[in-house]
């Protein structure tokens, strides 16, 4: 598998400067002449889904065409990925995915796509941490009360699909206290939610982006964050490592991908077109104060090399755990 290095993610990119993707036509020629599609490999309603509509109408407005976000849902974000690999390479398709992006050749053997040689990176958007909660009625104040409870009997947890950084936060957690957690994967984080608000489930794990609306309206409790910090909306909830969890710390993120051979110029300026949209004032503000997310669009070699080092960092902990996709 071909490794990403900012040198050969820089040539693919035609080594252009962000300001080069304000050229416009000059380089980019009739692009787009079609709507743009953005595959989202979860269901709608969940946190990937709802930071691709978050840029939808700044994208619109920028290249003037139809923005469409497709959810293709199904095998840890694979199926969607797969569409968005094979797509034409003529800069009318992206995909905007999820933490359980790096962990695809781990969860899935036998991908009919390469993540490397098959999808160039574009930006990575943000990340948030990952946040436990329950519903208010449940008895759990603390996770130190979900492990208690684990001991007795069976207590699930709800998390947005096999693989997902959360849970494997959760094996690491639930091995290291000695109880068995049962697992409940979704599809999409929207159905997680809802079955965590209507006490289906007795612990949900999700991205603060996610959870946070929900802790917010009072409709799901939050019991631990997993940042190195304390959110500003959650500054009575204790972090991983205040709970007796040195040093772990998880982050959900989001990132942009296209087929690979997409001219440099287009994917440049499709960059610069993101770039903008999230730094709307408005778009930064909801997706920092009411998601509880942190912005990054940073450049293509810089979403390379992270999502290198999620591969190792948490690929040995899929593979202790012998993860397998939903």
């Amino acid at each position: 598998m071909t490794s990403w290095t900012r040198r050969s993610v820089m040539a693919a990119m035609g080594a252009l400067p962000l300001g080069a993707a304000r050229t416009g036509t000059a380089a980019t020629g009739s692009w787009p002449s079609e709507p743009i599609r953005i595959v989202v490999p979860f269901g709608p309603g969940g946190s990937t889904d709802a930071v691709a509509r978050l840029a939808a109408p700044g994208l619109q407005q920028r290249l003037g065409v139809p923005i469409i976000i497709e959810n293709r849902s199904g095998a840890a974000g694979s199926i969607g990925t797969d569409a968005a690999a094979k797509a034409r390479p003529d800069g009318h398709t992206w995909l905007l995915t999820f933490d359980s992006h790096a962990l695809m050749p781990i969860l899935v053997p036998n991908l009919s796509f390469d993540l490397e040689k098959d999808l160039v990176p574009v930006t990575q958007i943000g990340r948030a941490p990952y946040v436990t909660a329950c519903q208010p009625a449940k008895p759990y104040r603390s996770m130190t009360d979900i492990f208690n409870a684990a001991r007795r009997g069976g207590v699930s947890f709800g998390s947005t699909g096999n693989g997902t950084i959360g849970h494997l936060v959760m094996l690491m957690m639930a091995q290291r206290m000695g109880v068995e957690l049962t697992h409940l994967p979704y599809r999409s984080g929207g159905l997680a939610v809802n079955d965590a608000v209507a006490g289906h489930v007795d612990l949900m794990i999700g991205s603060a982006a996610l959870l946070a609306p929900h802790v917010s309206a009072g409709t799901l409790r939050p019991l631990m964050q997993l940042g190195s910090s304390r959110l500003p909306a959650l500054t009575t909830v204790p972090t991983a490592m205040e709970s007796g969890f040195p040093e772990l710390t998880a982050e959900a993120w989001w990132g942009v991908f296209g087929p690979a051979g997409i001219p440099a110029p287009i994917v440049a300026r499709f960059q610069a077109a993101l770039i903008e949209a999230y730094r709307e004032p408005r778009i930064a503000q909801q997706f920092q104060e009411l998601n509880q997310a942190e912005l990054v669009l940073g450049d293509a070699p810089a979403l390379a090399s992270f999502v290198q080092s999620q591969i190792r960092i948490w690929g040995g902990v899929a593979r202790a755990h012998n993860v397998r996709p939903d």
